[in-house]
């Protein structure tokens, strides 16, 4: 069962294709207080996070998490800090709305903006891979088994090698040693 982010507006969920894109996902904390620090960060109302309950790491600065080891996690004491909220709440239509004649007049006599503002709309910072420690390894899972059992397989065929070479190394002593021994009556005869 795939995992959703719990933040407001993040439609990300935790598939094949955002694990080979980065995206890590992080369970709430266990402790109580960091619990309600990451509910409190999310500014969701009557929000309260479960067992399952998880963030994208698309919601924590790169220096957050710990990317070193094969697991990341995020590291101790830290909150998530990057969301997408909307700029205002939205206003809902009014139920009771004036249709009098009166009201619809001083509607149209208020003055008009001559030019409306444009739209300012927050993008989404890319997502950044920061691969501290592991610019040596692949990103993607598949890349990396492959690369694995390349140098597996490397490794094995040159412990072959060593044993035979060991195996040609004790038989030339063998002949040797029996060489030097063989006695000296035989060799003149």
């Amino acid at each position: 069962m795939p995992a959703h982010c719990a933040a407001y507006g993040c439609k990300q969920r935790r598939t094949a294709e955002s694990k080979k894109e980065g995206i890590t996902f992080h369970r709430f904390p266990g402790d109580d207080e960091m619990r309600r620090m990451w509910e409190k960060a999310l500014r969701r109302k009557d929000f309260t996070a479960n067992k399952e309950t998880v963030l994208c790491s698309d919601h924590f600065e790169c220096d957050d998490i710990d990317r070193t080891g094969q697991i990341c996690r995020i590291r101790p004491g830290v909150i998530p800090s990057i969301f997408n909220f909307p700029d205002r709440p939205r206003k809902r239509k009014e139920k009771n709305a004036r249709t009098t004649k009166t009201s619809m007049k001083a509607k149209e006599s208020m003055p008009q903006p001559l030019i409306t503002p444009p739209k300012v709309t927050k993008k989404k910072p890319p997502f950044k891979i920061e691969l501290d420690h592991n610019y040596s390894l692949p990103s993607c899972p598949d890349a990396l088994k492959a690369k694995f059992k390349e140098f597996a397989s490397r490794l094995w065929a040159l412990e072959k090698e060593k044993r035979n070479a060991q195996v040609r190394e004790r038989r030339a002593r063998n002949t040797l040693m029996a060489v030097l021994h063989k006695p000296l009556c035989n060799a003149f005869i």
